[in-house]
């Protein structure tokens, strides 16, 4: 039954992928979330999004979490990665900058295009395709990449303040300098001079 095998694996406010489940056939399936949708049992939130009708502890109606979302589509499992935060939404996370981004940027091998602007629940992702495809190996060095592309835009730090930041970055992150060289000439130019206004340069040589 769809409904057990619902309850059973999500939990309130998780994103209910329709591409994830594993049913008898596609068109039975859909048949089956309209009919819990038109119940009041399940959500809609578009083509293929649902979650499971809650309450929160203020008893108002609960919401899909955008975060749990972003990581299904587009991030990926622990175990198999496959997308990045990226942009504004990596500077503000890593404390690069106090500004709060309107929208959220997501590098991600399941980029429809090269670049993407969807509104999901309210909120709006801007998705874009990476410059080679994205696996456990060379994850954390595009994204290293992406932050330098646009640093010296979106930091609110400088000169020492902003060196040793970057350096705590690159260790938390584990980013492998043997494989940004591999990639960097993907990048615009201003990567490579951005890297080396905030002395990095002798990690590349």
């Amino acid at each position: 039954m769809l409904l057990e095998y619902i309850n059973d694996r999500y939990q309130d406010g998780e994103p209910i992928l329709l591409e994830k489940i594993e049913y008898r056939n596609k068109d039975a399936l859909r048949q089956e979330m309209k009919r819990l949708t038109d119940k009041g049992i399940l959500i809609r939130v578009y083509n293929g999004v649902y979650y499971k009708a809650y309450k929160t502890i203020f008893n108002t109606d609960g919401k899909m979490s955008i975060d749990m979302y972003i990581n299904k589509k587009y991030l990926g499992e622990s175990s198999s990665k496959i997308g990045y935060i990226s942009g504004l939404s990596l500077a503000n996370k890593y404390g690069f900058t106090t500004q709060v981004p309107a929208q959220i940027e997501i590098t991600s091998n399941n980029a429809t295009t090269k670049q993407r602007k969807v509104e999901v629940d309210g909120h709006i992702l801007v998705i874009y395709s990476p410059v080679t495809v994205i696996n456990e190996e060379n994850i954390s060095s595009l994204q290293f990449l992406d932050l330098m592309q646009n640093i010296d835009r979106y930091s609110e730090l400088d000169g020492e303040e902003l060196n040793i930041k970057l350096k705590e970055y690159v260790k938390k992150n584990n980013v492998n300098f043997d494989i940004v060289k591999n990639f960097i000439s993907l990048y615009p130019d201003r990567v490579y001079k951005n890297i080396y206004n905030v002395g990095l340069m002798n990690e590349l040589v």
